[in-house]
């Protein structure tokens, strides 16, 4: 386990600047495990050791971040796998430990979002905050303008009913026989966009997140993440902002 010298620790911690700390340090005004330490240089164990500050118990607050992945098809969105495959972590490379919000299935490609914030990924994966996101989905066969009415309203779906969807046809390839649709809902059942399409008779040939509220992987490379921006984060942290 990393030794740290007290001083830094609480710098770290947001107390005060580390020459401001030394000052602290002197005074008395800190203890290591119940201990009043007066000493510079002394150093602590952060994951054992108790630190005070004028009896006030201090830990530092790791950095939270928060991350836009266009993740490629044939990686799984989970932190821990047991059968080997290359996960959404194995694209990320940072020293926070990060999760992913929300799943993709190893077939799907496109936005995902990665944080260390905890109340950050409840906010925006709670049904009740309705974070919209698009998909560009690919199907077999050449679908009918009427034929996507009843995603629009609500298809049944094994033991329920999805929610009104967004929906429009983006191009009918009648060479190829397959149309694409962009669909836009706010609910994160498990493969739900799939699921719709083969309520409605059409089986998904490709399906790719292409936008989380107004956050869009448009010019990230897929395999490429980058930094959410400060809006971005606010945007995603207000209900029903799309």
């Amino acid at each position: 386990m990393e030794e740290i010298r007290i001083q830094k620790y609480l710098a770290q911690a947001g107390i005060a600047s580390r020459r401001k700390a030394e000052e602290f340090i002197k005074q008395g005004k800190v203890s290591i495990n119940n201990k009043v330490v007066t000493k510079l240089g002394t150093k602590i164990q952060p994951k054992k050791d108790i630190v005070q500050y004028q009896g006030k118990t201090i830990t530092i607050q790791e950095e939270k971040v928060y991350i836009l992945l266009n993740k490629p098809i044939g990686y799984v969105t989970t932190v821990k796998e047991q059968f080997n495959r290359e996960t959404v972590l194995d694209l990320v490379k940072i020293k926070q430990r990060v999760v992913p919000v929300g799943r993709l299935d190893m077939y799907t490609s496109g936005a995902l979002i990665l944080t260390n914030d905890g109340d950050f990924v409840y906010q925006i994966t709670h049904p009740k905050h309705e974070i919209e996101k698009t998909y560009t989905v690919t199907l077999k066969g050449i679908i009918q303008e009427e034929e996507i009415e009843p995603l629009k309203k609500g298809v049944k779906i094994e033991n329920y009913t999805s929610s009104p969807a967004k929906v429009k046809i983006l191009k009918i390839d009648k060479e190829k026989k397959q149309s694409r649709l962009e669909i836009t809902i706010h609910e994160g059942k498990n493969r739900q966009v799939r699921k719709m399409c083969t309520a409605i008779g059409y089986k998904v040939l490709a399906l790719h997140r292409s936008k989380i509220a107004k956050i869009s992987v448009t010019d990230l490379p897929l395999g490429k993440w980058r930094y959410l921006t400060k809006k971005e984060i606010e945007i995603l942290q207000n209900k029903n902002l799309s």
